[in-house]
C-alpha cells in the first residue's frame, strides 16, 4: 500500500462547509464500486489552530489512477486548494509498523 499525507493551513472558506466537503468526498469514495476497500482516507486536525493532515493510502497504482479520474476527486482536489489558499503539500510517506 501506498500511503500519503496532504498538509495545509486552512486560510478560506468556513470550517463547518470545508468538514462537510471532506465527508461528501469520503463518502463519494465508500461510494464507488472500484474504489471501495482500494482507498484510505482520514482527515485530521490541529485542535490548537488551523492545520490540517490528510491520510491517504492506496492499494495499488490501478486504484490511484482511478481516484484521479473522477470528478469528484478533481472538485475535491481544487478545493482543498482553494481553503489553503493555494499551498498545500503532499508527501509519500512510508510505514515502518503500527498497531493491529
Amino acid at each position: 500500500m501506498k500511503h500519503f499525507m496532504i498538509k495545509y493551513e486552512f486560510r478560506s472558506g468556513t470550517k463547518d462547509a470545508w468538514h462537510a466537503e471532506i465527508a461528501r468526498f469520503i463518502k463519494a469514495i465508500e461510494n464507488d464500486p472500484e474504489l471501495k476497500g482500494r482507498i484510505s482516507y482520514r482527515c485530521m486536525k490541529n485542535r490548537d489552530d488551523g492545520s490540517y493532515f490528510h491520510l491517504a493510502g492506496v492499494t495499488d497504482d490501478a486504484a490511484q489512477k482511478t481516484l484521479q479520474s473522477r470528478d469528484f476527486f478533481k472538485h475535491y482536489t481544487e478545493m482543498t486548494r482553494t481553503v489553503a489558499g493555494g499551498e498545500v503539500t503532499v508527501t509519500p510517506i512510508e510505514m515502518i509498523d503500527a498497531t493491529a
